[in-house]
């Protein structure tokens, strides 16, 4: 680890490899970060796999399939070549976790380079594997060194340069802070830590409570019963994360709690959207939208790892059987309900 920390006394030259919304918006905010980069000296790659998509972004500095209205800041360099990343320092990963092992499978000859920072934007656990994005990086980069971006964050809000407040995570904190300093900009602050298991698990199991809470707002049954599922569900969290390693401390911050409170009560959360559809009746073939959840693909998978680790996550696994089709939504609701009266916790 210190050979990946010390390699950066320098300005780090950043790539961002993922082109949807919120890759668009953390490139954005990476040019914005470094006056040299808006000043037009350097330039943040933005790569895509789509290359008419990205010629076109080049031109008319928009992403308009993702985030229409939104003007590229200046330095950011959409393209479809996968060579821009050879000259990056480090690199932030926004592709959707499930997508992630594939991804970097094709991409591995351009990140190929002892001690590069892959920062993993996306909130998942792989399915099939049970593998946290961490332990999927180190695998399919053996030489890379993983770290975490995480946190209450709408990408539309950073895109537009709305203030935000997120959190980045590596095993060595020293290499997180010179991270965290490089994205820290006017408008987005950077927090850092060392707890990385504990971001990314909380960034992956608040989207599976997200559903939840949608659920119960589709449902229409009100305020107080989200408030409860969000206090319930974050308790459940919390013993997830620290079966796994994770500190309570990481939990009551940004990448927990901040984040939780964020994706339960807004239906710009595509996990809260999904599971509002859901509890108002809509088929789980068409709750989506077309667009990613990342939560219904966590859901099976999260549960999976807490039974093996023997964390009791009712409201989890209550959100699992109904993707399954195991229980419907009023079947599900009157099972949390009917849990047995015991002491908070």
């Amino acid at each position: 680890m210190a050979e990946a920390s010390d390699a950066f006394a320098s300005p780090l030259r950043i790539a961002v490899i993922g082109a949807g919304a919120w890759g668009t918006a953390l490139a954005n905010a990476a040019a914005r970060a470094q006056p040299d980069v808006m000043a037009g000296a350097e330039s943040v790659p933005l790569w895509g796999r789509n290359a008419a998509d990205m010629a076109a972004m080049a031109t008319r500095r928009v992403n308009e399939r993702f985030l229409p209205g939104v003007t590229l800041a200046n330095g950011v360099a959409p393209s479809s070549d996968p060579a821009v990343m050879a000259g990056a320092d480090a690199v932030l990963l926004v592709i959707p976790a499930q997508q992630i092992r594939a991804a970097l499978a094709g991409l591995k000859p351009h990140l190929s380079r002892p001690g590069l920072p892959v920062i993993i934007c996306a909130k998942g656990i792989e399915r099939g594997s049970g593998l946290f994005m961490s332990d999927v990086v180190r695998q399919s980069l053996p030489e890379a060194v993983p770290a975490v971006l995480s946190g209450p964050s709408f990408a539309a809000d950073v895109a537009r340069g709305l203030p935000t407040a997120v959190v980045l995570a590596a095993d060595d904190e020293r290499l997180a802070a010179r991270l965290a300093r490089r994205l820290s900009g006017p408008t987005l602050r950077v927090y850092h830590s060392g707890d990385m298991r504990g971001v990314e698990i909380g960034g992956a199991a608040k989207n599976v409570l997200a559903i939840a809470c949608g659920i119960v707002m589709g449902r229409g049954l009100g305020e107080s019963a989200r408030a409860a599922l969000v206090a319930r569900g974050f308790a459940e969290l919390v013993r997830f994360a620290t079966a796994f390693g994770g500190e309570t401390a990481t939990l009551m911050g940004l990448s927990g709690l901040g984040d939780l409170v964020l994706t339960c009560g807004s239906a710009q959360s595509r996990n809260f959207a999904f599971g509002e559809a859901l509890g108002a009746g809509v088929a789980l073939t068409a709750a989506g939208g077309g667009k990613l959840t990342e939560g219904a693909a966590t859901a099976p998978v999260l549960l999976q790892r807490a039974r093996a680790a023997g964390v009791d996550m009712p409201v989890a696994s209550a959100v699992a059987d109904i993707l399954d089709g195991r229980l419907g939504v009023d079947d599900a609701v009157d099972a949390l309900m009917m849990r047995p009266l015991r002491r908070e916790s």
